[in-house]
């Protein structure tokens, strides 16, 4: 059991740590705000990594409970013969064995029940009765108590196969599902690598001087790899390699990355599909252009746009895909940079081949 208890933040501060552009990412945070505000359980679900515990912590504080303590638990470590002491608390026995459990301990605030699916048919059953009368009585207690939290559950299960194999109970999933966030995985969202490493860089950079700057390979590996670990695999290569780099750059390499459907270099493989192999080539040359393209006409869009050949609504769209913002440009400040590689100057006319998702 852990208690996260923060100051309050402007809410555009707190949903700024969810970086992406992906419209699937932007419309889920999109929907926070009104999620935040209502009081009904949350079933956030995604696969590991995905950032759910990130979203979860998110909705509690810019909600109307912000001000009282988020208290995760894991539920895979609520076991049955202590189950409803973790959960209700103890008055019976003596001074030393009373205590309060997670709903007292929650109050005013969020239980973030993380595994749901991790929960026991004891513990299914016990939260049941609290999700449905919002009361609860402490062992030894002939006094029932108001359960007066906001319940948050984390899955990276699927959790309608789960009832249907009878694992969950029906009635718990249709009341733990009053909201329902699903994550998607990196690798449905690859336009957010690139803007996720960067974000990284800046935060685990602190302190090490010069930013480091992605060299062209590392870009490619980056935009190849499937990230089967997701955001949180993301992160940790980037970790990795701001200590193994030299400071001004990072290679390919010293990510870290499995080897599988990559060489030593950490490029792709003949094992990469030829749609994986596509889309990293038009991601790489999309990016490189753009930053070129920005660049000389110093973030303005429409001159850009024109001299570029597309309209001017359909090159913002690409350029936000990439994470780049024009006034970065106008101000005279570089992009998320990539170094190590040169591009011929960019055509007049830039005709767009969408990437297979």
């Amino acid at each position: 059991m852990s208690t996260i208890e923060t100051p309050i933040p402007a809410h555009d501060a707190v949903l700024a740590d969810l970086v992406g552009t992906a419209p699937a990412f932007r419309q889920l945070v999109a929907t926070m705000p009104s999620i935040a505000q209502a009081d009904g359980t949350v079933l956030i679900s995604g696969e590991t990594g995905t950032g759910k515990e990130l979203v979860a912590r998110a909705i509690h504080r810019i909600g109307p409970r912000a001000s009282r303590p988020l208290l995760a638990v894991n539920c895979g470590s609520l076991v049955d013969s202590q189950l409803e002491s973790e959960l209700f608390g103890q008055e019976r026995g003596d001074a030393a064995a009373r205590r309060d459990g997670l709903l007292a301990a929650a109050a005013g605030g969020t239980l973030l029940l993380d595994e749901i699916d991790a929960l026991s048919p004891r513990g299914q059953i016990a939260l049941l009765r609290v999700l449905q009368d919002r009361i609860f009585r402490p062992i030894g207690s002939a006094v029932e108590r108001q359960a007066d939290v906001r319940f948050i559950a984390i899955t990276n299960s699927d959790l309608p196969h789960l009832v249907r194999a009878g694992r969950v109970r029906v009635d718990l999933y249709y009341r733990l599902c009053v909201f329902s966030v699903s994550l998607p995985p990196l690798r449905e969202r690859r336009e957010d690598v690139l803007p996720l490493a960067t974000h990284f860089i800046a935060r685990h950079a602190n302190g090490r001087g010069q930013t480091p700057q992605l060299a062209g390979r590392t870009v490619e590996t980056l935009l190849a790899y499937e990230w089967p670990g997701n955001v949180r695999e993301l992160e940790s290569a980037i970790v990795r390699a701001l200590h193994a780099s030299d400071g001004t750059r990072i290679e390919a390499a010293e990510l870290g990355l499995p080897i599988s459907g990559l060489d030593g270099d950490g490029r792709a493989t003949g094992e990469a599909t030829y749609k994986v192999q596509k889309r990293r080539i038009v991601e790489a040359f999309e990016r490189h252009y753009l930053v070129r393209l920005m660049t000389e006409h110093r973030g303005n869009v429409t001159h850009a746009a024109r001299a570029a050949g597309k309209e001017r609504r359909d090159l913002g769209k690409l350029l936000k895909r990439h994470g780049l913002n024009p006034r970065a440009f106008a101000r005279g400040e570089a992009p998320p940079a990539v170094v190590g590689q040169t591009l011929a100057s960019p055509p007049t006319t830039f005709v767009h081949h969408e990437a297979t998702a």
